[in-house]
């Protein structure tokens, strides 16, 4: 008695799946990000009127109000991607307002105003949440 299987359609199914996941990815990874730069947006401070900002060596501005706000941005990063990982940066724009980094970690001369780092913990169950829908939803599709 003989048996015999041909591999060639199941093999193909696997290779759909696979490319299948693969697309979810990137998709998936987008979701998580908005939910974090959306956060980020919200919790940064916005000042009432046109602002300087002192560093070491110089003076940085004048800004006008929302400048931090309106530098924040997500962007899918291709040097740190691949077909199984997808990555999105969430962070603002340094040319734009350099002293981000003063309101994010604070000076020797003001308290910190953590909004990137505050959206990440806080929203960090939300993105989850946000992928997964994404993931499903893309899995779904035909």
């Amino acid at each position: 008695m003989k048996v015999d299987v041909d591999l060639t359609s199941f093999r193909a199914k696997i290779q759909e799946s696979k490319e299948k996941v693969h697309g979810a990815t990137r998709a998936m990874t987008q979701a998580g990000a908005q939910v974090i730069y959306a956060g980020a947006r919200l919790n940064v401070p916005v000042s009432r009127r046109p602002h300087m900002f002192h560093g070491t060596n110089q003076v940085y501005g004048p800004y006008s109000p929302g400048s931090l706000r309106d530098a924040i941005y997500q962007v899918f990063s291709k040097d740190n991607s691949s077909d199984t990982r997808a990555t999105y940066h969430v962070a603002w724009n340094h040319q734009k307002v350099p002293y981000g980094f003063m309101v994010e970690f604070g000076t020797s001369h003001s308290a910190p105003h953590s909004f990137l780092g505050k959206a990440r913990v806080e929203l960090s169950a939300a993105a989850l949440d946000a992928m997964e829908i994404a993931f499903a939803q893309r899995m779904a599709e035909s």
